[in-house]
């Protein structure tokens, strides 16, 4: 479960690191790491994730209280994919949603809760 969704412009910064749970689109359960920093201009991010020896990286940008992402694998990936992620962040400063690999069927379901200075 996440916390209420955040309203609209409310969301603030979302650079940190977060705790990142997942279902892929066959109901496998998975876990990893989701860093994000902040991009090079106003509500824009940089998101890097480790998931089961796997890196992706994206872009977003803040829209209202929903992250737009598009995102792809690192470039030594033995199978390079790319594709388009959606969160919402709640007012927990929580994001949940989900990722679409192009051409797959499908999608992926993400939560990602904020790692506090004392979880590092």
């Amino acid at each position: 479960m996440h916390a209420e969704d955040a309203l609209p412009g409310s969301a603030g910064n979302l650079a940190g690191g977060y705790v990142l749970n997942g279902i892929d689109p066959y109901d496998k359960e998975y876990t990893g790491r989701l860093d994000i920093i902040a991009g090079p201009f106003s509500n824009t991010y940089e998101l890097h994730w480790i998931v089961t020896e796997a890196f992706q990286e994206g872009t977003g940008e803040l829209k209202g209280n929903v992250l737009e992402v598009e995102w792809q694998t690192s470039e030594n990936a033995a199978l390079p994919v790319a594709g388009t992620a959606s969160f919402i962040v709640t007012v927990e400063g929580e994001l949940y949603g989900s990722k679409v690999v192009t051409g797959e069927p499908g999608e992926w379901r993400e939560t990602a809760y904020p790692i506090g200075p004392d979880d590092v």
